[in-house]
Formats: C-alpha cells, structure tokens, sequence
C-alpha cells in the first residue's frame, strides 16, 4: 500500500511540475533584472532576474490537495522559479519535502544528483529534507538540462509554509542560483 501511495504521489508531482515547466518556459525572457516579488497571502519574498509570470493551482501535495503558487520567468537560458504551498495543520513536512524531491529528480529523469547540501537560511525550520541539490537529466523534449533547487519551510501564523525555488538551464548558472535562493525571506 505504501508502494501505490507513493507511486501516484510522485505521478501527481510529475504532472505539477510538467505543467508548473511548461508554463515556465512561456514566460516572459529578459536580461537580468533582479526584482523582489511577494506572494499573496504570505510573508515569503523571493528575487527573481526578471518579471515573473504567476499562476496558483490546486495540486497534491503529499496526497492532499493545497493552493500552489508559482512565480517564474525565463533569464537568458535559464528558467527560474519559486513554488509555495501552506501545508494543512499537522501535515509532515519532512515527509512532504522529501516526496517533492524525489519527484522532481524523477520529472528530470536524474538518476542520482550531482550535489545535495543542507540548505538553511534564517527563518526556516531545521528539516534534514531541507536541501540544496544539482542535479543533471532531462527536459520533456529529451534536451539536457541541469537543476539547481532547493526545498526547505517555515511557521507561518497556525501552518507550516514549503517552499521549492530552482534554475533550470543548460548548463549550471551559479549566480543566478545562489542570488535565487539568498533571496528566499519567510
């Protein structure tokens, strides 16, 4: 039973971060033009290279339906992006981290990733899913792509809020992901 939860969290995920890439890779493409961007509804502050398109949709996360928001812009090759979702009270978001995870390296086709670091920042909880991961797969159209993400979360009012912010480009762009994810403010 553990097996089929798992399987179809990670297809549901799969098909979120299908759609969340697709609609990414439509988005607007600019030179770098760090701007601060603010989620409705949220304390969380992100800076992005360039003027974000947004969506929220209703997606699974960890088997339960939440309100995904999603900002992300294309930088020259890269596609940036934060995604953010207030879990339910009581929702395990180690477990949720963790499951997020996996399921992006599968959508990448990555079988193991390059580097995976903790990744803290001030305000976030101390989670051991809390990670900084490279990864090397591939995007939908079967082109190389490397990912450069991080998953981590943070109290916020009576939930805990996750957060996934990550660079997709054909080759690693470190100064965009680290400015990307220094950016993150709960």
């Amino acid at each position: 039973m553990r097996t089929t939860h798992t399987h179809s969290y990670n297809a549901s995920m799969r098909i979120h971060l299908l759609w969340a890439l697709a609609a990414l890779l439509a988005a607007c493409s600019a030179d770098q033009n760090w701007r601060q961007v603010n989620f409705d509804g949220t304390n969380l502050k992100a800076q992005l290279p360039c003027k974000p398109d947004r969506t929220t949709r209703e997606v699974p996360l960890g088997g339960v339906p939440v309100q995904l928001s999603v900002a992300g812009c294309e930088s020259g090759d890269a596609v940036v992006a934060v995604m953010t979702a207030a879990l339910a009270p009581g929702a395990d978001a180690q477990a949720l981290l963790q499951g997020w995870q996996q399921a992006t390296l599968a959508n990448l086709q990555a079988s193991q990733p390059e580097q995976v670091q903790a990744w803290q920042r001030a305000g976030f909880m101390s989670l051991g899913a809390a990670q900084r991961v490279t990864a090397q797969g591939q995007r939908t159209d079967g082109q190389a792509v490397t990912a450069q993400a991080v998953w981590g979360a943070y109290p916020e009012g009576g939930h805990v809020r996750v957060v996934h912010a990550v660079v997709y480009a054909s080759k690693p762009q470190p100064q965009i992901a680290q400015a990307l994810f220094d950016g993150l403010q709960p």
